[in-house]
């Protein structure tokens, strides 16, 4: 199993995820300089970690130029397999898109020229889409930048948007709500060659653990209940995915 999205530098001791519930592997995402840092560290202390560098779009207030030096020369680390996560997020504060739309712009160009793919973060308020719409209109001017969009939210232009466009799709513990029928809908038709399964630990912990701080080896619930969704045996699922996430994020071209 490889969690292809999680915050392991958020937990309070990041070697009690390794092999929990038969976890080979996974990407720790470092979405501002701080969390850049730690991420790459950890790549470097355990060889099933690969780290992600960039800055997440509630975190543009450390845009800047010495935020972008330190992050470009971290992208070139041999460990780190992506950057991001970016995009944009109307969620919290929508009056921040131009900050916003400038940092994901840099990050587009960043894995343009590092030749890694871009994690998307996309969120809006509830029963708006003003986030998502902007997601693709950017995107729309970048076509030769490989994304994966992450923690997918099921919304439907997107979904055509992603397919159309080769993204790959992260899936994360919120697919296992009751109420995540666009989610699941989502997880059903996307092409096998392009589903990745992830935590966004310590967030969006999966049922049964919905509630609790998410953990990495988590990821496990949330390819049996896509593997349920999808009729399909969850150890083959669990190969196609894992094969993705190789595929996707290069991780054995990227054991230096």
């Amino acid at each position: 199993m490889i969690d292809t999205h999680c915050h392991l530098d958020y937990l309070d001791d990041p070697a009690s995820a390794q092999g929990e519930l038969g976890l080979t592997g996974l990407v720790c995402i470092g979405a501002s300089p701080e969390h850049a840092r730690n991420a790459v560290a950890l790549a470097e202390q355990f060889g099933d970690v690969w780290a992600t560098v960039g800055l997440h779009p509630t975190d543009t207030e450390e845009d800047g130029p010495d935020a972008r030096t330190e992050l470009e020369a971290l992208a070139l680390h041999p460990r780190v397999v992506g950057i991001g996560e970016s995009g944009l997020d109307d969620y919290w504060d929508d009056s921040r898109r131009v900050a916003q739309v400038s940092a994901f712009e840099w990050q587009l160009d960043l894995a343009r020229r590092t030749g890694k793919p871009l994690v998307i973060h996309v969120r809006d308020k509830p029963g708006q889409d003003s986030a998502h719409r902007g997601v693709m209109e950017v995107l729309s001017a970048w076509p030769d930048v490989p994304v994966v969009l992450h923690c997918f939210s099921g919304h439907p232009g997107l979904l055509r948007f992603g397919m159309e466009r080769g993204a790959a799709f992260g899936f994360a513990g919120n697919t296992t709500y009751k109420n995540a029928r666009e989610i699941q809908e989502a997880a059903r038709v996307v092409p096998l060659d392009r589903l990745l399964v992830e935590t966004d630990a310590p967030f969006l912990a999966p049922v049964p653990r919905r509630g609790k701080p998410n953990r990495p080896g988590y990821v496990r619930y949330t390819l049996d209940f896509i593997a349920g969704l999808r009729g399909l045996d969850a150890a083959e699922l669990e190969r196609v995915t894992d094969a993705n996430a190789r595929r996707v994020y290069r991780l054995d071209g990227a054991e230096g």
